[in-house]
């Protein structure tokens, strides 16, 4: 009789605790279950403020780098119009003042031939009229004068040629001279503008390989995320259909730690440290 009352009080006792033991587990259940979803949450939030912040940071970077391209184009665009412009403007007056010069040397060139002819031909009459009784035996002596006279006028005409072709040979060596050394500040404008076109071209595509860097983390994200909900899942379904009696065992490759294996079951402890 005290064995079987021993008996019955022991089976008391066990359903008891078997009852508690159920109620425990289910309440484990369900506080595990609602840390799990807050986890999810808080890692989907992280999650997308994170990919939202890069994407912010990398369009800002890309709008910045394209509007200090664009502001440096135009610089070196107004630059290269306004070198262009005081270049032109140079040449024109520079032209006007070799026209100038040129004009004021024709016309001295000319006052100084007008004043030589003059004297020649006054100097001609005093000889003519000083010879005249000693040219009278002498009938073609006028015509030798007028032939020599036009010859003189020739060769004259011809030193003034030849003078008018120096001068234009001087201005053209003065003209190439300027338009080299203008030549020359064109070539190296152009090469810096060259220098700075590479540069971009260098700063664009680092742009588009953090880009793909960051399309790539955010696939990997997006993995990890899949991977912890199917580990989620697991946990649940190992949960519902365990057995009450032993500890719940868990995946190692799950972010929660495992339960002890003696006395009572305790929470599940979860990493909450962003990747």
């Amino acid at each position: 009789a005290v064995n079987t009352a021993r008996c019955e009080r022991l089976q008391k006792e066990k359903e008891e605790l078997e009852k508690r033991f159920e109620e425990e587990v289910q309440r484990l259940r369900w506080q595990q279950q609602a840390e799990l979803q807050a986890l999810e949450d808080r890692l989907q939030l992280q999650f997308e403020a994170e990919v939202t912040r890069l994407q912010e940071e990398h369009e800002s970077q890309l709008l910045r780098i394209r509007c200090q391209h664009e502001e440096q184009v135009e610089d070196i665009t107004t630059s290269h119009e306004t070198a262009l412009l005081e270049m032109e403007n140079s040449h024109t007056v520079a032209i006007a003042i070799l026209q100038d010069d040129h004009d004021h040397k024709v016309q001295e060139l000319m006052s100084t031939h007008e004043l030589e002819k003059k004297e020649l031909e006054e100097n001609f009459e005093k000889l003519r009229l000083s010879l005249q009784v000693a040219l009278a035996p002498y009938q073609h002596l006028e015509e030798d004068m007028n032939s020599l006279k036009q010859v003189l006028e020739m060769k004259n005409q011809q030193i003034h040629q030849q003078e008018k072709k120096i001068i234009e040979l001087e201005k053209l060596v003065e003209k190439n001279i300027i338009l080299e050394e203008k030549i020359q500040v064109l070539q190296q404008q152009n090469e810096d503008l060259k220098a700075r076109i590479d540069q971009n071209t260098v700063v664009t595509r680092q742009l588009s390989e953090e880009n793909a860097n960051l399309q790539e983390y955010v696939e990997k994200e997006t993995q990890e995320k899949k991977r912890l909900s199917r580990t989620n899942e697991e946990l649940l379904w190992k949960l519902q259909t365990g057995d009450p009696t032993s500890p719940v065992k868990l995946s190692p490759t799950s972010p929660i730690y495992r339960c002890s294996s003696s006395g009572p079951p305790s929470p599940a402890r979860v990493s909450t440290t962003p990747r």
